[in-house]
């Protein structure tokens, strides 16, 4: 390419003068044109041709090397149109080279072979990420701003000026831990923050976090901000994001805060206050006024500074004999950065000395004391007012009807606002008034307040506005079954939008349009844990039309109850409300979404009635072909099967649920189903598998970013893998859940059942007892629900270990375990109890553990039966059986191998060697049973019947058909007949009558 080629040399530390005395001497030795500066000490020469610059390059390398200190040179080239542009970018690359390196940029490598490519890499002068080379290799990591973990915004234009204001600032943030940056809008806040906190990342090991707060009105979505920002969980309020910064050492940037600036101070208090090692850059109009805050008031560019702001952004359109037009203009302007660029933007069309003339009478009205206009803003008023009034009237209408947008638009969009577009809105984005990124548009803020006071009565874009993201959003809607991901992809970016038309919308006299959207938009809330704001929309959709009783009435009760499922599932009965409102209007659709939401509320307390509600949402869905309001069902008869153990009816459902709500993107309930099924394939000896499964939720959740989503498949992953022996692993994928639960306060789903269990298989039985202590007490909320069943074998078990034999614990698992049909968990109290009465009662210990192992055995618990050959083992040792003692107890060893299962750390040892090859499982079981001898389940009898078949008689007995029956056992009616058919054969009875007559013993 054409231009020039500047090489730059300087030494890496703090090098001596003499040091640079001599390499001064030895560039002097140079060809190439010496640049003399005053604000450098190190030599800058310039070449026309780029391998003239290269071999200078090697030969400075080679005559440093003979002298002191010459191994800490750094040498960079870049070939650039302009000798001013090419050293300032020459110094960013710079800044970056380790000692002994010499850098070159694509332009000067262009061509050379003897180069070697060190990828793509960003500087500090906020550019877009380029290709760096090295003349020689060094193998260092270069101090790119990829070595620091940022989201640092890319910025389209150099930076020019304010060295020694960025050398300052940096001296202000070593000494405090809060700088403000306050000024007008437009005097280069932003800009110089962000240069800051470039140059300084490498103070911050936990990363520099830009948080833009333009878009944000209501201080309370400013928790939710920064933690998307920098990539952290959400909840509503600041004490989760708190409590996972509390030990970082980071640098926040917080940008725009203005227009929330008591709600701004308040975060900042908070954050300071919990986060000892968090710094604080922000800018606003005005200082945040809190104890500790170091004001850094930003002050005009000086002369030189905002002439060569002028030229730069003038494109080297202007003309030497304009230069004093230029300088007037920037006294004019008063050295205001944005103020210079959208004068600078107009070169194209006047000449400066146009411009000037332009300036002169605005300027002249602005100087005056004005009143009601504050001193910060005449001057940028000024020149945006002659900004707008430069511009044609398809202009001036496009740019203030622009205002209406919040948080950035779409093309498609400002069409549908404002007009045909295309044509006008490159010309603002050409004269600076519009920035255009990725695909989107967005005015400054600034820009943007100024636009909304030009705005006028026929303008009428907030109306258009609404209309346009309610046609958006309703069009979008079959993707909330087909899609969500995609769903999302088109709704998200548009989320300060949507909450301008909802607002729009919903105080309107006439609420429908504002209705309509908010019942369009009900998913939108269970992203990014911003269900709260959710349901406040949706309770004020419901309530402007409380007596109605149309579709829309319906939808709006099952966003709302969608929502609060996780955030407040008690507050407001919109399920019930729903599912009344949806059978009036004979809406089957709606109707089995809403069961599928009112079981959800039945589930705690009872089972059978969880089960019918989802039964009946399942034959609605299957009625009307609906997959996703079917899915909705199964998902919680998924949950179900898996705790009666019904396994073998549980994976068909599993399967075919899993797979459709991944592909619709509903990740939410897809997670908990693959959580589900994970869980039952560690029952069923499956656990590798199971840790497959349990990483799919943990992925499927994790997009959403919704702290229970994700918490409680963390949980599962991190059970899984304890139970795999894999204790390590387990405590890292809990220890960021443990921190917010430490620091923050936060309540992790599940935290104390997954950490109990993860202290019980590290043999930490204390910890066991702790962690699993609130949810196991007699008083606990959930003291009335099944949950304490869950956990009391293994507080049980945890005691036991400790010396402290608990089988009151295990009488109340048992009980509970009956109550709510618990196979596994009453296998398991019984198991237990079974291990504690082997020493004074060995046949009552007998029979408990063959009780155990039959259930176990029924419903296909393998992993659970191989505890159960362990404890006969313990017991045929009691019993002086020892031949059975090691088969049994070889068998078990075999099993956990081949599954890949840890042994309990609470297991005696156990003789394992033997001359023979270990029992199979299944051959393992059958040698059990008959050692048993006569104490094996009967042939015939009350004592002979399994589990299913003493439901199946007790459905019976109430009169139900086997149809019925089939229906609330999940079975086909033929499996129902058999079981029917063994249980007459084993009471000698012929029909349901003679059942129905016979006395339980």
């Amino acid at each position: 390419m054409g231009g020039v080629t500047v090489l730059i040399a300087s030494y890496a530390g703090a090098a001596s003068a003499p040091a640079y005395a001599r390499l001064a001497g030895l560039a002097a030795e140079l060809p190439g044109e010496q640049l003399v500066r005053r604000d450098a000490g190190w030599p800058v020469l310039v070449y026309a041709d780029p391998l003239d610059a290269t071999s200078a390059a090697q030969s400075l390398r080679d005559a440093a090397s003979q002298v002191p200190a010459g191994e800490l040179l750094r040498i960079v080239l870049h070939t650039a149109p302009a000798t001013t542009q090419a050293v300032r970018h020459a110094e960013h690359l710079l800044a970056i080279a380790n000692p002994g390196q010499t850098l070159l940029t694509a332009t000067t490598a262009a061509g050379l072979t003897d180069v070697i490519d060190l990828g793509m890499h960003r500087l500090r002068d906020l550019g877009s990420p380029e290709r760096v080379f090295e003349l020689t290799s060094t193998a260092e990591p270069l101090r790119s701003l990829d070595g620091v973990p940022n989201n640092l915004p890319v910025m389209f234009t150099s930076f020019v000026g304010r060295e020694t204001q960025v050398a300052a600032l940096r001296t202000q943030l070593s000494g405090s831990r809060l700088v403000t940056l306050t000024g007008p809008g437009g005097s280069g806040k932003t800009r110089l923050a962000a240069q800051t906190a470039a140059q300084l990342a490498e103070r911050w090991p936990d990363g520099v976090w830009w948080v833009d707060l333009s878009a944000v009105t209501d201080s309370t979505q400013i928790p939710e901000t920064v933690a998307a920002a920098i990539g952290l969980l959400v909840e509503a309020g600041d004490r989760l994001l708190i409590g996972q910064l509390r030990t970082k050492r980071a640098l926040i940037c917080l940008d725009n805060c203005e227009q929330i600036i008591e709600g701004v101070a308040e975060f900042v208090v908070a954050l300071q206050t919990g986060c000892p090692e968090i710094s604080v850059l922000a800018t606003s109009r005005e200082p945040l006024d809190v104890p500790g805050e170091a004001i850094w008031r930003v002050p005009a560019l000086a002369p030189d500074e905002a002439r060569a702001l002028f030229l730069e952004r003038a494109g080297g359109l202007a003309q030497p004999e304009s230069d004093q037009a230029i300088r007037s203009i920037c006294v004019r302007l008063d050295g205001i950065p944005l103020a210079l660029e959208l004068a600078a933007a107009w070169v194209r069309t006047l000449t400066p000395e146009q411009i000037l003339a332009g300036l002169s009478d605005r300027f002249g009205l602005l100087t005056k004391n004005v009143r009601g206009v504050a001193a910060r803003q005449r001057t940028l008023a000024a020149s945006i007012d002659w900004s707008y009034d430069l511009l044609d009237e398809d202009e001036r209408q496009v740019f203030r009807r622009l205002a209406v947008f919040a948080g950035g638009f779409t093309l498609d969009a400002a069409s549908a606002v404002c007009g045909a577009v295309l044509d006008v809105l490159a010309r603002l984005v050409d004269k600076s008034l519009v920035v255009a990124e990725g695909g989107r548009y967005r005015l400054l803020e600034t820009i943007r307040e100024y636009a909304g006071t030009r705005l006028t009565a026929d303008d009428d874009v907030q109306d258009r506005h609404l209309d346009h993201f309610l046609e958006v959003a309703e069009a979008a809607e079959p993707l909330l079954d087909k899609d969500r991901d995609a769903w999302r992809a088109l709704i998200e970016p548009d989320r300060e939008n949507y909450r301008a038309a909802l607002e729009n919308g919903l105080s309107a006299d006439d609420p429908e349009r504002g209705r309509r959207l908010a019942a369009a938009l009900r998913w939108l809330w269970n992203l990014q844990a911003t269900g709260n704001e959710g349901i406040g929309y949706l309770r004020r959709a419901i309530d402007r039309a409380p007596d109605d009783r149309t579709l829309l009435q319906a939808r709006l009760l099952y966003g709302y109850a969608t929502v609060a499922d996780t955030v407040d599932p008690f507050g407001y009965d919109a399920a019930g409300r729903g599912l009344e409102l949806a059978t009036e209007l004979d809406d089957d659709r709606l109707r089995s979404l809403f069961l599928a939401l009112v079981a959800v509320g039945e589930f705690f307390t009872d089972f059978q009635k969880a089960w019918d509600l989802t039964a009946e949402g399942v034959r609605l869905a299957d009625g009307i072909g609906d997959e996703s309001a079917r899915n909705a069902n199964v998902a919680l008869q998924c949950v179900l099967l898996s705790l009666w153990d019904r396994h073998d009816d549980l994976r068909p459902l599993l399967d075919r649920a899993a797979d459709g709500l991944i592909t619709s993107g509903e990740r939410g309930i897809a997670s908990t189903v693959l959580t589900v099924w994970s869980e039952s394939l560690v029952s069923t000896g499956e656990p590798l598998r199971a840790v497959e499964i349990a990483e799919r939720a943990l992925a499927a959740a994790e997009p959403l970013a919704d702290f229970h989503r994700v918490g409680t498949a963390r949980g599962q992953l991190a059970s899984v893998l304890a139970r795999t022996g894999r204790l390590d692993e387990a405590r890292e994928l809990m220890r960021p859940l443990l921190e917010l639960a430490d620091t923050a306060g936060a309540v992790v789903p599940n935290l104390g059942q997954v950490m109990g269990l993860i202290s019980f298989w590290s043999g930490e039985y204390d910890a066991a007892v702790e962690w699993l202590a609130r949810d196991t007490a007699p008083d606990s909320p959930l003291a009335g629900t099944f949950a304490p069943a869950m956990l009391l074998p293994t507080v049980a078990a945890a005691k036991r270990a400790r010396g402290q034999d608990a089988p009151e614990l295990l009488e109340r698992a048992a009980e509970l375990a009956r109550r709510y049909n618990l196979p596994r968990i009453l296998a398991d109290a019984l198991d237990q109890l079974g291990r504690i009465a082997i020493t004074e009662h060995p046949d009552k210990a007998a029979d408990l553990l063959h009780q155990a192992l039959t259930i176990r055995v029924d419903h296909g618990l393998r992993t659970y039966v191989i505890d159960s050959l362990e404890s006969l083992a313990l017991l045929a040792i009691h019993t002086n059986r020892a031949t059975d003692a090691t088969r049994l107890s070889a068998s078990a060893a075999a099993a956990r191998k081949e599954l890949g299962l840890a042994t309990p750390p609470d297991l005696p040892e156990l003789a394992s060697g033997m001359d023979e090859p270990p029992l199979p499982l299944d051959e393992a079981v059958a040698y059990a049973r008959r050692t048993r001898g006569a104490r094996g389940r009967p042939s015939s009898g009350w004592a002979s019947l399994t589990p299913t078949e003493e439901q199946v008689v007790a459905l019976a007995v109430e009169g139900l058909s086997n149809p019925e029956i089939g229906e609330r056992l999940f079975m086909s009616r033929g499996t129902v007949k058999t079981h029917l058919a063994h249980v007459y054969a084993k009471l000698g009875v012929s029909n349901r009558t003679e059942l129905a007559s016979l006395k339980r013993p």
